[in-house]
Parts: structure tokens; sequence; C-alpha cells
């Protein structure tokens, strides 16, 4: 499960990154592969207009996702929840109620950064959001292939 504040930029644009990635290896039956936010702000909204014109272009439908809240009982049935940011790994562990967990990472860490993704909420740079991601999707595919 990858976890964003408002689940219609980078969350959304990560889980779908992923299931073209595992699509292109022919793995998509092995994963299942969904996006969630940790704040009620954009439920119900799909995907941010920037990050559908990315997900277009790279020929990818999104056209059923629409934000979704993070529920509690989600930390029994997903295997790993991927946070974009430091504030979603709190929020994450704040909404499950634990201080650690082995299932509970930052996206760039399979990367071997610390860094947090672009969040183009603010800064407006898509571009670098999708790079960021890109590079973090193949680098969890490889952890999770080994």
């Amino acid at each position: 499960m990858f976890v964003c504040h408002g689940n219609i930029c980078r969350s959304p644009m990560a889980e779908f990154l992923f299931k073209k990635l595992i699509k292109e290896k022919k793995r998509e039956n092995d994963f299942l592969v969904v996006s969630t936010a940790t704040s009620t702000e954009e439920l119900g909204n799909p995907v941010y207009p920037p990050v559908a014109r990315i997900l277009r272009r790279e020929g990818i439908d999104y056209s059923n996702k629409f934000s979704v809240q993070l529920k509690q009982s989600d930390y029994e049935k997903y295997d790993y929840f991927i946070g974009m940011d430091d504030r979603n790994i709190y929020n994450m562990k704040r909404i499950f109620g634990l201080n650690e967990s082995d299932k509970i990472y930052k996206l760039l860490e399979f990367t071997g950064s610390s860094r947090d993704v672009a969040d183009p909420w603010y800064t407006g740079e898509f571009e670098t959001t999708y790079n960021d991601i890109t590079n973090g999707v193949k680098a969890l595919y490889e952890f999770l292939n080994k």
C-alpha cells in the first residue's frame, strides 16, 4: 500500500507506476497494489490533473481511482506500507497505534536515500515527483524480488 497525505498526487502515482512495472515484468498476479491517504481532506476526489497528465502520458488508466483513507484495520491486510515522506510515516504509525513497525517504509529508502519524495502540491514540480517515484518503485521492486 502506497500512502501519502491526500491520495491524489504522490501515492496514486506510485500505485500506478508500480502496477505498470509489475505488468511489464509479468508479475501483476503476484502483488496487490493500492494507495491511500492519511488525511480526510481529499476523500472521494480523483487523481489530481497534473498527475493524471503524467499517467496518461505513460499509457496508464487511472480512471477508477478516487482518494480513500488509510484505516487501522488495513494493518493486518497488507505486508508493506510505503509512505512518501516523514509526515506520512508519523501519521501511519498514529493511525495504526504503533511506535515502530517492520511494515512501514519511506519509498526512497529503497534507493538508499533518506529523502522525502518531492511533494508537487507545494512546488508544482510534478516531473521531479515522477522521477523520485519512478526510481523508488524500481528499487522497491528489486527489494521485493530478492
